[in-house]
């Protein structure tokens, strides 16, 4: 289901943007639905990048190693 929005634009981009979609054989409402899909669609896919890369770190890595002394070893030194 769509909904309408309403924007203030500066008259100069207005203009610049009817050009725009008429090369482009489009309205200024397709042009402008686009990019917001598009910056939504970047921002989810951001959020999901992010949380998998938090729960990687939540994680940890194995490395490699041992541990051959504990740290409160280490600091009765």
């Amino acid at each position: 289901m769509k909904q309408n929005l309403t924007i203030s634009m500066d008259r100069d981009t207005v203009r610049k943007a009817k050009v725009l979609a008429a090369r482009r054989s489009t309205s200024i409402s397709a042009l402008v639905a686009a990019q917001i899909e598009a910056l939504v669609g970047e921002d989810e896919s951001y959020e999901r990048a992010k949380r998998q890369a938090m729960m990687l770190l939540e994680r940890g890595f194995h490395l490699g190693g041992t541990h051959r002394a504990d740290r409160t070893a280490l600091h009765e030194r």
